[in-house]
């Protein structure tokens, strides 16, 4: 799928507004094509068995699931994609069909343990845990992290095409752009966005001010022409639209894609900023649903998915950003990426980034019914 990010080949990202020069990246040998494999021990008893992750796409390195069943003596490690954590949820909802671990955002994952779709960890079958950064243990979604370890973490921001918009820096710029644009489709991101933007709180429970954030998406929202999912980078190399609202990675790894393709008009034709207003940060967690064939196979997976080189190949590819701290400290990271006040925003970039959290059933029906009426809005 796709190929590995280099995030340092003279591309110039903006953050709150600020143009930020990636450094140079090494020149590539065959050697530094590959990922450096661990030294991860798999417990015994897992030979022969099968393993299946349900994961968003190109979220993992080339190597990730070959490895872990070469390590374990598997005799088969797969994968089935999801699009959007309502599809994830669902599913489960239906009983697991054999996924031995899934990949979660964090403000879904309260719902799902409401719902008993996720089976406990035992921390003690996972020693790598000790690696993770604190300030991602203990999450609001999780506390004592009973269900979930975090993965990979990133930020919702805004790709565009520098062709056709050289710069953007603020939200008013996506609005008031003449031209096509993308929204994901995600309620929480969105309606927490206008919230944001409006100073009221993106996690608001007041349905007042969640109608309001719906007006205020509405009266913004004339140049919208799609709301994709998870696919938005894809209209925007595609040039169905100029400027997407997407997840960091996605974005990155198609500027890898133009930057290393033959066509020279491609290369430095995308960019990604986080507007200077601020956006949503989120946490991508791995869990083991319920039912799961082989719980300790799975936990086993978890393990391994926090040694510090597994760690780091799969940021080092998906170019967001790793909660392994050892993998930071051991020097294992990038250094375009570890230096990118993108993808590790520096301390004023993480004062205008918030989170969404889960606010019960009740009004999560708020803001579906209010994402639904925006969109009902601007598809007429």
């Amino acid at each position: 799928m796709l190929r590995k990010v280099l995030l340092g080949l003279g591309l110039s990202l903006l953050v709150l507004g600020i143009p930020v020069l990636a450094q140079d990246a090494p020149a590539e040998t065959p050697e530094a094509t590959q990922p450096a494999m661990t030294t991860w021990t798999c417990p015994t008893g897992f030979e022969g068995k099968s393993f299946t992750w349900f994961n968003w796409a190109t979220y993992e390195a080339d190597t990730t699931r070959s490895d872990f069943g070469t390590l374990c003596g598997l005799s088969n490690v797969g994968e089935s994609i999801f699009g959007s954590n309502e599809e994830l949820i669902a599913k489960l909802g239906q009983g697991n069909p054999g996924y031995d671990v899934v990949t979660p955002t964090g403000s879904n994952v309260p719902q799902m343990i409401r719902e008993g779709l996720l089976e406990k960890l035992d921390l003690s079958k996972i020693p790598n845990f000790a690696n993770v950064s604190k300030d991602l243990q203990n999450p609001v979604y999780d506390p004592n992290n009973e269900y979930t370890i975090p993965y990979q973490w990133g930020t919702t921001g805004v790709g565009y095409n520098t062709q056709a918009i050289p710069e953007i820096t603020s939200w008013d710029d996506v609005w008031n752009y003449n031209g096509n644009v993308d929204w994901i489709d995600d309620p929480r991101v969105m309606l927490g966005i206008a919230l944001h933007n409006l100073g009221l709180d993106p996690n608001s429970t007041n349905k007042d001010e969640i109608e309001q954030a719906a007006t205020y998406l509405i009266d913004h929202g004339k140049n919208v022409v799609a709301f994709p999912a998870d696919t938005g980078q894809e209209d925007l190399v595609n040039g169905v639209a100029d400027i997407v609202i997407e997840y960091s990675g996605d974005i990155f790894q198609k500027m890898d894609e133009c930057a290393t393709t033959p066509d020279e008009n491609c290369d430095g034709k995308f960019n990604y900023v986080i507007p200077k207003e601020g956006s949503v940060r989120c946490v991508d967690n791995l869990a083991i649903p319920k039912d799961a064939p082989n719980p300790d196979l799975s936990m086993a997976f978890l393990d391994y998915i926090l040694d510090p080189q597994v760690a780091a190949n799969i940021s080092n590819y998906t170019a967001y950003a790793t909660p392994d701290q050892k993998a930071i400290d051991d020097k294992l990271i990038d250094d375009s990426y570890l230096s990118n006040p993108i993808i590790y925003p520096t301390a004023d970039v993480e004062k205008t980034l918030f989170s969404i959290s889960d606010q019960g059933d009740e009004v999560a029906v708020l803001y579906n019914n209010a994402w639904t009426e925006v969109k009902t809005a601007l598809s007429n």
